[in-house]
């Protein structure tokens, strides 16, 4: 008897090729190429196609917290100014 690729076939797939990817989390990361499907891991560039619009959209910058890029615009207005202490207050005042 020949087994095919329908349900008799179905029986035998019990070997994992994908596990979960340390960067995007995403069970895409093959086993024996040790890359990532859906990020490239570990390639330091993200894994990125523009026929993939749907893709960009859903992890593009502003889909995560942000933490650096929400405190520029406040950064930008005060001059990007580091260090120093602030004038005093009762000063200004008098």
């Amino acid at each position: 008897m020949v087994v095919g690729k329908g349900t008799a076939s179905f029986g035998k797939r019990h070997n994992k090729s994908h596990t979960l990817c340390r960067r995007c989390g995403k069970g895409s990361y093959h086993i024996q190429k040790s890359t990532c499907a859906a990020c490239g891991y570990p390639s330091a560039h993200m894994r990125r196609y523009n026929w993939g619009v749907k893709a960009q959209r859903r992890r593009t910058t502003g889909t995560g917290r942000c933490r650096y890029i929400k405190s520029i615009s406040r950064r930008f207005k005060n001059g990007f100014q580091e260090g120093g202490t602030a004038k005093s207050q009762k000063k200004r005042a008098a």
